[in-house]
């Protein structure tokens, strides 16, 4: 059987890659296991071909007349790498996720029909309905796992719509391969993983270690220190490379800022246009940019054997994601070059996702009394978040927790309760905040050691390795690379950031009928203008002191900034007036704004009040924050002559509401346009897809 079964897989890899190619160490025994075991893992390091593995076990099951491969992955870019790679080994293959709806229909038919040999899906995807009533026809020859960590609550990169999926490999006949695929598996999570595969799980486990990777840590704790190191350092580094960022903000921040000093970079993240990130991602292929400043989003098996170079703008919460994000490097070339930067921010980013990462037991069961107040008629999104002071980020997170627990169901675009009592699971959840906390310690342990760094990483890994890399900072007792940037790099840098400003975009839609009757803003606000990040060095720093940290107010450096920023508005839009968003706590903003007002030479005019109501910022979605702002301002009683064209200021801006429902006053009132300004931006961004 053995020499049968290999003779076809060497012919089939050997038709691809040429007449010398052999396996590598391990290929063929996961093949061979995959085949014959029918429940297997392969884990193993990034470039060492996992998806060979199940290319050529679907040649060989297809030839022999057994179904399509369904192989669940959980990135678009992944996706497409992967059907490039499959159409060199002769195999026909569909793609099916959130891009691909239009002509889903037709590809499930042709699944159907046995037209397909491999499958490449989300398990968001797997899990609608047009899939799920179409799945019982369709006959399945392998079943794929990419990325199994993700099954499992240890894994690094948990994510809870994978957690379905040992569901239905339960429902898969045993004859029915079962195949997972990592490179990030510790000992503790290839365990959950073979528990959740079922018996006699084979593991295929080979050496972690990356001898093409040279790592360097870079203590660099301020933006423009690191802003200054990159533009420094990226134009000597050799090839094309990435920039990860934890934030979606700092990936366009990043972008723009090296373009504009000439690097050739683009931005990549899950809040661009799907049509923007494939522009981005091809660019980076096809080695037409210099650099892709990116989140996570192009992670897990992005697949481009010459990248030279990755840089981390920030530290990864833990060293199982650094470890997969800087094997993106150096898989084709004898030498890539990685670089973590350490910033002063690093900690709280990193808290923020640990501390998010599960619904609060209020948010749980907020959301649950809703829905099973709606038991009858099922409760939409929109209900829950009209009912529930929870960002949706948030209600869409217990959403998802409460489908897991098998407390709610989906039925069309409405919720309903099951017959299961509702239950939070504190310990199983504060197990899991332990594990993350403690990888977090980890973390800054590495970027201490004095060992060798990919050493330190593998053995985080439960690779037991004593072997040193040679190549590491630490290894070669040498930096190859400055570990500071030079002082005019510097000035240049901190310059830059000082003259940064952030758009202010106008909401043009209620969040739903009850105010106006319509959802649709009539004479919505102009896109306006924010002076800085509250809290980030330079101006957002000036303004968290001048709000809390002085009675003084905020500072003449900020005044005078504004004034700077402001003219050119006031002379492009005949601005004839301003006014300021009033409080009932302080004065700061409306002295801020008078004193504003006069060096613009405008006049200052108090055209609405503010009536007592709870504070903004403990709304937490558009439905509450609309409502608060509605009910707490209007123009003044008796206002007569209302300036046709003014600036409306205000200290900090967050969700955008209260400048959106005053400029809608105000407009009612008579003014034609209605220009935004606030000195602060507080707003979350921190996707880190």
């Amino acid at each position: 059987m053995r020499s049968d079964l290999y003779s076809k897989a060497i012919e089939i890899i050997r038709a691809v890659y040429g007449e010398k190619a052999e396996f590598r160490e391990g290929q063929y025994e996961a093949i061979e296991s995959t085949l014959t075991h029918h429940r297997s893992l392969v884990v193993q390091k990034t470039g060492w071909g996992k998806s060979l593995v199940y290319f050529v076990c679907t040649k060989i099951l297809r030839d022999s007349g057994h179904g399509a491969t369904f192989v669940v992955s959980p990135l678009l870019a992944l996706m497409e790498n992967q059907l490039q790679a499959a159409t060199a080994f002769g195999l026909h293959s569909v793609v099916l996720n959130s891009s691909t709806k239009e002509n889903r229909a037709d590809d499930l038919e042709k699944i159907k029909s046995g037209q397909c040999d491999l499958v490449f899906i989300t398990p968001e995807t797997l899990f609608s309905d047009s899939v799920q009533s179409a799945l019982p026809s369709i006959p399945i020859g392998l079943f794929v796992v990419d990325e199994a960590h993700c099954i499992s609550d240890w894994g690094h990169d948990f994510r809870l719509e994978y957690t379905r999926l040992n569901r239905i490999i339960r429902t898969l006949p045993q004859t029915v391969s079962v195949l997972g695929t990592t490179a990030t598996a510790n000992d503790r999570v290839i365990e959950d993983l073979k528990q959740q595969f079922g018996e006699d799980v084979y593991v295929s486990r080979g050496s972690l270690m990356r001898r093409s990777l040279s790592i360097q840590v870079l203590h660099l704790p301020t933006p423009a220190q690191r802003y200054a190191w990159m533009l420094q350092n990226i134009p000597k580094l050799p090839g094309s490379g990435i920039v990860y960022c934890l934030t979606q903000r700092d990936c366009d921040y990043i972008a723009a800022f090296l373009q504009e000093n000439g690097i050739n970079a683009k931005a990549y993240h899950s809040g661009m246009e799907s049509s923007e990130t494939e522009t981005a991602e091809q660019a980076l292929r096809n080695d037409s940019i210099k650099v892709l400043v990116a989140t996570v989003k192009l992670g897990m098996g992005y697949d481009k054997g010459n990248i030279a170079f990755i840089i981390h703008y920030q530290q990864p919460s833990n060293i199982v994601a650094y470890y997969q994000q800087i094997g993106r490097a150096g898989r084709n070339i004898e030498r890539a070059y990685t670089f973590l930067m350490c910033g002063e921010e690093d900690r709280n980013i990193q808290d923020y996702f640990i501390d998010t990462a599960f619904p609060s037991e209020h948010e749980a069961r907020s959301v649950y009394d809703v829905i099973r107040e709606h038991s009858e008629s099922g409760a939409s999104l929109t209900q829950i978040e009209m009912n529930v002071n929870c960002r949706r980020s948030r209600v869409e997170k217990a959403l998802m927790f409460l489908r897991n627990e098998e407390i709610i169901y989906k039925e069309g675009s409405k919720y309903f309760p099951t017959l299961h009592l509702f239950r939070y699971n504190h310990e199983h959840y504060e197990q899991i905040m332990d594990i993350r906390r403690h990888e977090q310690q980890k973390m800054q342990e590495f970027i201490h050691t004095k060992e060798c760094l990919s050493r330190f990483i593998v053995n985080c890994l439960d690779d037991p390795t004593t072997e040193k890399c040679g190549i590491c900072r630490n290894c070669l007792g040498y930096a190859e690379y400055p570990e500071q940037p030079d002082d005019a790099t510097l000035q240049l840098t901190q310059k830059y950031l000082e003259r940064l400003i952030i758009n202010i975009e106008p909401r043009k839609m209620f969040p739903n009928k009850e105010f106006t009757g319509s959802c649709k803003i009539e004479h919505p606000n102009q896109e306006g203008i924010c002076l800085s990040k509250y809290g980030d060095p330079g101006y957002g720093m000036l303004v968290k002191k001048g709000k809390y940290g002085t009675p003084q107010g905020f500072c003449e450096e900020l005044i005078g900034k504004s004034a700077s920023i402001l003219r050119d508005v006031v002379s492009k839009n005949d601005i004839n007036a301003l006014t300021c968003v009033p409080s009932l706590r302080s004065s700061i903003v409306a002295d801020f704004a008078r004193e504003l007002a006069n060096r613009l030479k405008l006049p200052f005019v108090q055209l609405l009040q503010k009536q007592g109501a709870k504070q903004q910022k403990d709304m937490e979605n558009s439905n509450y924050q609309c409502r608060n702002a509605w009910d707490s301002f209007s123009v003044v009683q008796g206002t007569i002559n209302v300036p046709k064209r003014i600036i409306i200021v205000d200290d900090i801006v967050d969700s955008g509401w209260t400048l959106t429902v005053c400029g809608y006053r105000l407009a009612q009132a008579g003014c034609e346009l209605v220009f935004p300004f606030a000195l602060a931006d507080s707003s979350e961004n921190r996707s880190n897809q």
